[in-house]
């Protein structure tokens, strides 16, 4: 039996350094993800991807040597892109304008492409445990964490299992939206927000 902890998806061979190899790769990502998002896991293929990303099969394979490393680097790029906004919401002072402000960040992520964000989940689960999808996974609780020591918002008992919590929470809610087919964020924003909220004060 395959171990979780050591199994990896692959990864991609190198990483590019100057400006022209990061162009290379983003157009390659890029893609993969608007292929994935026209026509599903079944017509992807890296064939597809250097066609669609004008580079050459030898560009592609000099940084992705399968296809599931590529889809593996998008899932870490889409991971990263939400660390960054829920990082920036959590700038506001107040706790709870910040925690709403990540609920807003989260819901605008997943609804800005819903059908590249639903198939992404869906390739995150199947694909092998991945170190990277790891440490985005820590950092959000991290953030999450750092936002329940505010003073303006109720204390847990514990922190870490309470952030894990609202994660779940707003995940789990984004992603049944999302299969509902549900593009409006205001209302999706508003029913995350009471949940957690109804949450926390229930931690009180």
């Amino acid at each position: 039996m395959t171990d979780p902890l050591t199994a990896q998806r692959p990864r991609p061979r190198k990483r590019p350094q100057q400006a022209r190899s990061l162009a290379t790769v983003e157009a390659i990502v890029e893609a993969a993800a608007r292929i994935l998002e026209a026509v599903g896991h079944g017509g992807f293929s890296t064939n597809a991807v250097v066609e669609r990303a004008g580079v050459s099969v030898g560009s592609l394979y000099q940084y992705f040597p399968r296809k599931e490393a590529l889809v593996g680097a998008l899932i870490v790029r889409e991971k990263n892109r939400l660390i960054e906004d829920a990082r920036a919401a959590a700038s506001r002072p107040a706790g709870t304008d910040a925690l709403v402000a990540v609920i807003e960040a989260c819901v605008g992520h997943q609804l800005r492409r819903p059908a590249l964000a639903r198939l992404l989940d869906f390739e995150e689960a199947r694909l092998p445990f991945d170190a990277e999808i790891h440490r985005s996974a820590a950092a959000l609780n991290t953030l999450v964490s750092g936002l329940l020591e505010r003073p303006d918002l109720p204390r847990q008992p514990d922190t870490p299992t309470a952030a894990a919590d609202l994660l779940a929470i707003i995940k789990g809610m984004i992603d049944a939206a999302g299969e509902r087919g549900e593009t409006g964020e205001v209302p999706l924003v508003d029913r995350v927000r009471r949940a957690v909220l109804g949450y926390l004060g229930a931690g009180a």
